[in-house]
């Protein structure tokens, strides 16, 4: 049991988890508490482990509520081309990923729509939570653009976006 009270599921070894038949991988996807499938601040600790490991180890691993499952179905499918990147995965942990992304994205009714060319930074919720955001601010060397979410929310990585704690650095 974790620290919400709920019950979650051991991290599978990586050659076990990519063996896993499509039902268990839904059934370990839904295995999460409902209330962080459609949330934009799912905790680190909640995230699919592989989806963590190798989503983070280039950007922030991105809450999947944050796009809508359109979105990441494109992203997918499009690893090998992941924004000017290869970021192309075996077809067991692509399989993997998406069916756990496909159970948490946003359906809610601002990340219902699919953004331009599926990028969360031009999202309209994301566009309009920032919209007093000076643009000389995105340009900042120790921001780096709207992309680098941990520049200004601190805890980013860990599911929390409060406006109270967010620090924009100089």
């Amino acid at each position: 049991m974790n620290h919400t009270g709920y019950h979650t599921a051991a991290p599978l070894p990586p050659a076990r988890a990519s063996r896993l038949p499509v039902a268990a991988l839904l059934a370990l996807a839904f295995a999460l508490p409902a209330a962080w499938a459609d949330s934009r601040q799912m905790p680190a600790s909640a995230m699919l482990p592989v989806y963590q490991q190798e989503c983070a180890g280039c950007h922030m691993a991105y809450p999947p509520g944050m796009l809508p499952a359109t979105s990441w179905n494109h992203m997918m499918q499009g690893l090998d081309r992941h924004y000017g990147t290869d970021a192309s995965l075996d077809p067991a942990m692509v399989r993997q990923i998406s069916v756990w992304l496909q159970a948490h994205a946003g359906t809610y009714k601002r990340v219902r729509e699919a953004p331009p060319q599926d990028r969360i930074t031009q999202s309209a919720w994301l566009e309009r939570k920032h919209r007093e955001v000076n643009p000389a601010i995105w340009k900042r060397a120790s921001i780096g653009g709207p992309a680098n979410c941990m520049a200004c929310h601190t805890r980013a990585d860990q599911g929390d976006f409060d406006d109270d704690r967010v620090r924009i650095p100089k």
